[in-house]
């Protein structure tokens, strides 16, 4: 019997799965898809699904003037992802404008663009689409996008390498 087994372990240490799963979420919200193994696209799922979760709230917060509930959940987010400005050199002086790294770029989006496309809709905010086996290992491969994307013009390259 399983019980209390939750999560998936991906062959990594805690600390490593925690990183994937950050970049993967942070990616997903900044590309809305990827392709990726169908193991760590079912781990992803309610990942990322807590964070625009999150986002709604403080979207919602927001709107309605508790700016303490929308900054509380704004930080709960920010745990989703990397730190925005991990790779800046505080030593030298700013002189020019440097670009949001992804961590801000996504917090930005999933409080903004994400949390008004999904307003509505009380979850269930992806899906994942199997796309068959890899060549070269043989694992199984899945595309994770969002719900409602498919009112966008986008087109998933076909590469031999994952055709069964």
């Amino acid at each position: 019997m399983r019980h209390l087994v939750a999560h998936r372990k991906l062959g990594r240490t805690s600390s490593h799965r925690k990183a994937l799963l950050r970049n993967l979420c942070t990616s997903l919200i900044l590309h809305e898809r990827i392709v990726t193994t169908l193991p760590k696209a079912k781990e992803l799922r309610p990942f990322a699904e807590k964070a625009i979760t999150l986002g709604r709230r403080a979207s919602k917060s927001r709107k309605d003037g508790d700016a303490g509930d929308a900054l509380n959940a704004t930080r709960q987010i920010a745990g989703y992802f990397f730190a925005g400005n991990a790779n800046r050199d505080w030593s030298k002086p700013n002189l020019q404008k440097e670009e949001r790294t992804a961590g801000v770029a996504a917090l930005k989006k999933i409080t903004g663009d994400l949390a008004d496309r999904f307003a509505d809709r009380p979850g269930g905010y992806l899906r994942i689409i199997k796309l068959g086996r890899r060549v070269g290992d043989g694992a199984e491969m899945a595309i994770i996008e969002f719900v409602g994307s498919e009112d966008k013009k986008t087109k998933v390259k076909k590469d031999a390498r994952w055709i069964s």
